[in-house]
């Protein structure tokens, strides 16, 4: 097929043509890598002979082959295959002879191509750069949508790309207007359509076309966060894209944008057509990060004019004034400490939001309860005087919504509970905002989806309310259960049969599983009475039984779950998963094998290595020592990887947890010690204080009691991970450490090597280990 397509990529038109280079195209967008793919019978790539045949075709009268012919050689272009380096000036050169085609759809391309090039190889078109602004800043004010949106990707492209700033600040008074007219939505847009004919939505169920399908995302214990995946982005058009432009720009150019975009806004904020105001304020939220410290003589005004905004005819002038002011947090919060005004304008803010919670329209409701989650998370502790009336407006909310903005007020919900903590717990607060919850709570039936984001709430506040929830928690366990029980039911049905199971809701599992998390957090020891009582129940098995099963589920993401879970049980109520420690301990090693640790088990891997440390401090040497050395040997590989090459909440879950194991079989570990001591000292030092480190510590000096030669060739790695305590709180670990250290110090003076052993410590560090342990440094 391939030598099909040379030859026939070699003529100007015809149906032959078009089919090759249609196929072509299909080929490099869904298998790019078999045009790099050597061919001895070619001499070469197909890559390496269709480039330049490809670009011949640049002058083909045909529309046609010009553009497909172009999107082959930019899609060739992502994966730099085998003769692209050598063409990309060519290649390069064939663009600028298309900038102006009468063919929207090639100038298009000639705009992806300029971009991505800035992205790949930005050197190559600095010599060309001023004229590349002109051209890009030209097209983005193209009548043809699709030329303008393409076009627009380049300025955050320039902008991230590292090119001196300078070169583009000159077309800056030309540029921000451009954007600022893209940002306008167009008279007659579906979207509007859409908005304004949903304002009277209170009361009116959505369609299940309407409502995204829910996704669960479970979290790996230590991990950071900055791995979330980030919110998809829907519709991308022209108006977001320059007002993502514009975002960028203020945050390489900063004030030196406000000269020319305040007057702009201004005029806008005052125009009587609402699609100006309502552009006006898409900028100023844009600009909110990237121009703050510019922007804050003119803050009151920014509130002054939005504020009044919220109250709008028109939904989409409400909806974008709720997400514009949320952009403003940060200003909100810290105000509250500024003095009245301050304060004022906080409550203000606040209030308008509420009321908009309560909006008539979808689009609204959905904005309001957005930045109101924005604002949550800011203020924290700091909304405990209106909490109330917060949850007033929620807890009314709950029975207005359908069932899409019902997801986004539960996680409105689920936000106040993190931000404000034991405060929701008070008697009045529980009275306001659970019996909606529970309403609902029992309309759904458990097959229904709408409950998993329900449950994924309730969750969210067991573990702020802690044992407010107590009266809750027998329901929300037996349904978890019986859930849990239902779906793998249904997995081991059709697994005998040899059969996928296409009707398994795993995500009811993944919810299941986390509830049951949160509610072994927040009751704390009060769990283990409660799964005593509810299994004694008829038809509710017992959970330690699902949990094993749920341990072995081929999903690592049940897996991930399930293990969070028994970790957060062997915490708070080890007997009742004391009877399948063992089990549970066996299905952990599994998952920490060599061939186990992948990219899509890297979680579920995480959170296997932190339960087997939580479950080891629990059961006790006895049941720990048949597993004690394959546990460690398997989590040492892990610690031993150089930073990056694997996530840093999984090396430190296994240097805590070979320090708990440490801890509970001192006798079977302290020999192989000087085998990995360096590598899990590093690891450790990195390590934020709190008991899981406490606990390694404690396994460290366990050991070194024991074998103490095995860290010498690690002294100075021992050193530095002793003094990476900012404070030790448990004096029997100090006491430890101060007993290992100064047991070195004397056998290493009677040899005299002590000096020889501290000399490759920084000042500081042999400053605090002094104080520390009452060494002579």
């Amino acid at each position: 097929m391939i030598q099909v397509l040379e030859n026939v990529a070699s003529e100007t038109s015809g149906h032959e043509v078009d089919g090759v280079l249609d196929t072509l195209q299909k080929i490099c967008e869904d298998h790019p890598p078999q045009v790099d793919h050597a061919i001895p019978e070619l001499g070469g790539s197909p890559a390496s002979l269709l480039i330049p045949r490809l670009l011949k075709q640049f002058d083909s009268s045909v529309t046609y082959v010009r553009q497909t012919s172009l999107a082959c050689i930019n899609l060739m272009a992502q994966s730099m295959p085998d003769g692209m380096e050598s063409a990309m000036d060519p290649y390069l050169q064939g663009m600028f002879k298309l900038a102006t085609d009468k063919s929207g759809g090639v100038r298009r391309l000639v705009c992806a191509g300029l971009v991505q090039m800035l992205q790949l190889s930005p050197e190559r078109l600095q010599p060309n750069m001023s004229g590349i602004i002109e051209y890009m800043l030209q097209s983005t004010a193209d009548g043809e949508e699709e030329v303008a949106l393409e076009s627009c990707e380049f300025w955050s492209a320039f902008c991230e790309a590292g090119i001196p700033a300078d070169v583009l600040e000159g077309f800056l008074p030309r540029l921000i207007p451009v954007l600022m007219k893209n940002m306008m939505y167009d008279e007659f847009d579906d979207e509007v359509v859409e908005v304004e004919a949903a304002d009277d939505s209170f009361g009116k169920e959505d369609s299940d076309a309407a409502v995204k399908p829910f996704v669960h995302h479970s979290h790996a214990h230590r991990d950071d966060g900055s791995s979330e995946e980030d919110d998809e982005v829907s519709n991308w058009n022209l108006r977001k894209c320059s007002a993502a432009g514009l975002d960028v720009l203020s945050t390489v150019f900063n004030e030196r944008l406000l000269p020319v975009l305040m007057p702009i806004i201004d005029e806008r904020l005052a125009d009587p057509d609402w699609r100006s105001r309502e552009s006006a304020v898409l900028a100023i939220g844009a600009i909110s990060e990237g121009c703050s410290h510019g922007l804050q003589p003119y803050f009151g005004r920014i509130l002054a004019a939005i504020l009044p905004m919220l109250d709008d005819a028109k939904p989409l002038v409400r909806s974008i004034s709720c997400w514009g002011l949320s952009r403003y947090s940060q200003w909100l919060v810290s105000g509250l400490t500024s003095g009245t005004e301050g304060h004022a304008q906080f409550e203000h803010v606040l209030k308008a939001l509420l009321h908009r919670v309560l909006d008539q329209n979808r689009r609204v409701q959905e904005a309001a309860c957005s930045a109101l989650a924005t604002l949550e998370e800011e203020a924290g502790d700091a909304l405990l005087p209106w909490l109330e009336s917060i949850l007033q407006f929620l807890a009314t909310a709950v029975d207005k919504y359908g069932r899409r903005n019902l997801r986004i007020l539960y996680d409105a919900l689920s936000t106040l509970a993190e931000s404000t903590g034991k405060a929701l717990a008070q008697p009045q607060a529980i009275r306001i905002f659970m019996p909606p919850l529970l309403r609902k709570w029992e309309a759904f039936t458990d097959a229904d989806k709408d409950l998993l984001p329900l449950m994924t709430c309730l969750m969210s506040i067991a573990q702020a309310v802690g044992h407010a929830f107590e009266e809750f928690a027998p329901n929300c366990y037996r349904r978890c259960c019986r859930m849990i029980a239902t779906e793998l039911h249904a997995s081991q049905s059709n697994s005998n049969l040899g059969q996928q199971c296409p009707d398994r809701q795993e995500e009811a599992l993944l919810v299941c599983l986390d509830l049951l998390s949160g509610l072994s957090e927040g009751l704390g020891p009060s769990m283990d009475a409660l799964i005593a009582s509810a299994s004694e129940s008829n038809g509710v098995p017992h959970l330690r039984l699902l949990l094993v099963e749920c341990c072995k589920d081929a999903s690592p993401d049940v897996r991930q779950s399930a293990f969070a879970l028994a970790g957060d049980l062997a915490k708070v109520a080890a007997p009742q998963i004391e009877p399948v420690s063992q089990h549970l301990l066996q299905l952990a090693v599994g998952n920490l094998e060599s061939s186990a640790i992948r990219q899509e088990t890297m979680s579920s891997c995480n959170n296997a290595a932190w339960s087997i440390g939580e479950i080891a401090i629990k059961v006790g040497a006895k049941q720990l020592e048949p597993f004690a050395t394959v546990i460690v040997e398997r989590l040492v590989r892990v610690v031993a990887e150089p930073q990056g090459s694997m996530p840093r909440s999984l090396q430190e879950n296994s240097a805590i947890t070979i320090g708990r194991v440490a801890w509970m079989c001192p006798e079977l570990i302290a020999p192989h010690l000087g085998h990995f001591v360096v590598p899990w000292l590093t690891t450790l030092r990195s390590i934020r204080d709190d008991v899981e480190k406490e606990h390694a510590f404690l396994g460290l000096c366990a050991c070194l009691r024991i074998n103490p030669q095995a860290a010498i060739n690690g002294f100075s790695q021992l050193c530095e991970a002793f003094v990476s305590w900012r404070k030790i709180e448990c004096e029997g670990l100090h006491n430890e450490m101060t007993f290992i250290m100064q047991s070195y110090q004397s056998t290493l003076q009677a040899s005299g090597q002590w000096q020889q052993a501290l000399a490759p410590l920084t000042g500081p560090v042999r400053d605090k280990l002094g104080r520390l342990c009452g060494l002579q440094t």
